[in-house]
């Protein structure tokens, strides 16, 4: 057949009309304005109204409070909130780069299925409701959650969720607070939560605890520290951290104490041991003077590494301050000892420093409490899905457990053996790309969220995230699909949308919905009870015995510039990773001169670090703010998912992490991991 001039020219307006019918182009031409043009690290002018529009950080764990600066509506830089308790005016390099997440490579764009040959699929919200309908109400075997959102309200839509079909496997992903919460609630008799008073203490002991950087609402604690020793005058506190790494916290205190990794519990004995050979008591604690007894100067030497001088200022100092305050954690905020805790608390009992703040109260029926979640040991859930304990549906919630669990668990092997996995999400983590649902969630400056009393603030607190712009992608609010779910499963929550949940929320706490939904942070004095808490001395002295002094032991830090687990290293924050932390393929393992000397390798020397657990790969750095017998590696490097700006730097240093049980507590733990050292 042959083509004459008229067949070419119906050929050309043919595909003309084509091409303006199909959405096709229309949505190549969208998604190429999104991804490059609108690519805010990409420097552009904008002219049009600014607007600075108070909220609060939820992609950072800090939970910074922040002003979003607009221009003609369009989000261009956070700062930090004056009136904010949660930031004073300042903010963390993590919630600088909130606005500029929004438009991030990774971020999931639709919902997803998994096919039969492992690829995904886009599926409309109508068919991925329906297949999770499908799943949930065939789900005899049990739904499990797995939450990275410690301070939301989120937590109670998708455990009263689980409680509909009969569970209560809800789990956070791991924390200070965990191991903080078993001791005080669980251990110890204890109702709410700890409460550290910052901005009024006078001495600060850090043990293990980064608080300048990574434990608990990080750019509140920076100021409250700032405002006590203000530029040009005398300190009104004295600062002291003890700990294996020289981190900011170890930078910014008046003294460094070098203490090896996992030693906690015998650094708070010893120092309890002197306070109360000073005088110091304090109801509940029978038996817990004669084990602290034990742990003398030269006992906490041998076990700790701190010598008898440091630890005999460092009581003297506690004792003879007017506001003294004990802060323990865990190197890397995560697997710490729930006998060091139990331990902190007891410090700050004698000193007289103690004090709880209740937890959040619950507004939808049948979820599950804060302080009832954090007690649930996420490591030993999923180690028990390889012995036949796995859930029949999984349900994680801006958590990445595949990436960041101990390795020691092999999370994605685990995953195997749950016949589905739903992930709610808004960046294609490694969990992500292990369920069969990914379901995205809208940034947070999408979507209105909250935050309440974080972990580590000295009083009760809520604070409402804003939706200040458009939603970017196709998703939608996880608390409105969950709970339209659950009506349509005849689980109804009692609760029309997710917004209702947090007004039912605010007057919980005893604040004006009107007024958090406005930017105003609401702070309450309210107290717990702290009446009738007690230390268990045995529980406490079974783990103290078993802490050991390795050849080499393992120290993760924790820096916020480097992102998190569920969001990756934000491309804004790449120019802040130092030469000495990452080289191209390589993290940096940082050793001491005499520790490198003792294992025969040398600046640059590519190393392999080995644990029960697994091994990684590294470059050294010697660096003398390194503790004797100490390897610190960063995390948050090792990524095999989100975008070209996080996938392929360096290796995961949580493959090293083997979990075990602390005798005594029973709780699981991963800190003072031994490791060995060898030259690649």
């Amino acid at each position: 057949m042959g083509i004459d001039r008229r067949d070419v020219i119906k050929f050309i307006v043919g595909g003309a009309v084509g091409s303006t019918l199909t959405p096709i182009p229309w949505k190549l031409t969208d998604d190429i304005s999104i991804w490059t043009q609108n690519w805010p690290w990409i420097p552009t002018n904008i002219g049009g109204k600014n607007e600075y529009t108070p909220t609060v950080s939820k992609l950072c764990p800090s939970n910074s409070g922040m002003l979003l600066r607009t221009v003609s509506g369009r989000p261009v830089r956070p700062q930090g909130d004056p009136d904010s308790p949660l930031s004073g005016g300042k903010i963390s390099s993590l919630a600088a780069a909130e606005a500029q997440m929004l438009y991030s490579p990774s971020r999931v764009r639709r919902p997803l299925r998994k096919t039969s040959d492992g690829t995904y699929k886009a599926v409309s919200w109508a068919e991925a409701e329906a297949i999770l309908s499908e799943k949930l109400g065939n789900a005899t075997g049990g739904v499990g959650v797995i939450s990275g959102d410690e301070n939301g309200s989120m937590n109670e839509v998708l455990s009263a969720l689980a409680a509909g079909f009969g569970s209560d496997d809800c789990h956070f992903m791991p924390g200070s607070a965990q191991a903080e919460a078993v001791a005080y609630n669980q251990l110890m008799g204890g109702e709410g939560q700890p409460a550290y008073d910052f901005e009024k203490a006078d001495y600060v002991l850090a043990i293990g605890a980064d608080v300048l950087e990574s434990w608990g609402p990080v750019v509140a604690t920076r100021r409250a520290y700032a405002d006590m020793r203000p530029h040009g005058e005398d300190p009104k506190s004295t600062w002291v951290y003890a700990g294996a790494f020289q981190t900011n916290t170890a930078a910014g205190a008046d003294r460094f104490v070098a203490m090896r990794p996992g030693a906690q519990v015998a650094l708070a004995l010893g120092v309890a041991n002197l306070l109360i050979k000073e005088g110091a008591s304090a109801t509940g604690l029978s038996g817990f003077a004669s084990l602290a007894a034990q742990y003398t100067p030269e006992k906490v030497a041998e076990v700790a590494g701190v010598s008898p001088d440091a630890l005999q200022e460092i009581a003297k100092g506690l004792a003879s301050a007017q506001k003294p305050l004990v802060v323990v954690g865990a190197e890397g905020n995560e697997g710490g000892s729930t006998a060091a805790a139990i331990a902190g608390i007891a410090c700050n009992m004698l000193l007289g420093s103690f004090k709880a703040v209740p937890y959040p109260r619950t507004v939808v029926q049948g979820a599950m409490g804060r302080g009832d979640m954090l007690a649930k040991d996420v490591a030993s859930y999923v180690a028990g899905f390889k012995g036949g304990k796995a859930p029949e549906v999984l349900i994680t919630y801006q958590a990445n457990p595949v990436y960041a669990l101990p390795g020691s668990i092999k999370t994605k092997e685990a995953f195997e053996n749950v016949s589905f996995k739903v992930c709610f999400t808004t960046y294609l983590s490694e969990t992500a790309l292990a369920s069969d649902l990914i379901l995205p969630v809208p940034h947070s400056l999408e979507m209105v969220d909250d935050v309440a009393t974080p972990y580590g603030y000295g009083k009760a607190l809520y604070a409402v995230a804003r939706p200040l712009v458009p939603t970017l992608v196709d998703a939608k609010h996880p608390g409105d699909f969950l709970l339209g779910l659950g009506a349509k499963l005849g689980k109804d929550l009692g609760f029309a949308s997710y917004q209702k949940v947090l007004e039912a929320k605010a007057r919980a706490m005893g604040a004006n919905w009107a007024d958090v939904s406005r930017g105003t942070v609401y702070v309450s004095d309210s107290q717990a009870s702290t009446y009738g808490v007690r230390v268990d001395a045995d529980a406490v002295a079974k783990a103290a015995a078993v802490v050991e002094v390795a050849d080499l032991t393992l120290c993760p830090v924790m820096k916020l510039n480097f992102g998190t687990a569920n969001c990756g290293i934000p491309p804004f924050n790449l120019n802040t990773i130092r030469g000495d932390e990452l080289d191209s393929d390589y993290l940096y393992a940082h050793l001491n001169a005499s520790t490198a000397k003792s294992k025969g390798v040398a600046q640059g020397d590519v190393v392999r670090i080995s644990s029960a657990a697994g091994t990684v790969m590294a470059k050294v750095n010697i660096f003398e703010g390194v503790m004797d017998g100490v390897v610190a590696i960063p995390k948050n490097f090792g990524h095999t998912a989100f975008d070209e700006f996080t996938r392929g730097k360096g290796d995961n240093v949580s493959a090293l992490f083997a979990v075990a049980s602390e005798p005594g507590t029973q709780a699981s733990v991963w800190t003072g991991q031994a490791v060995e050292l060898k030259r690649a």
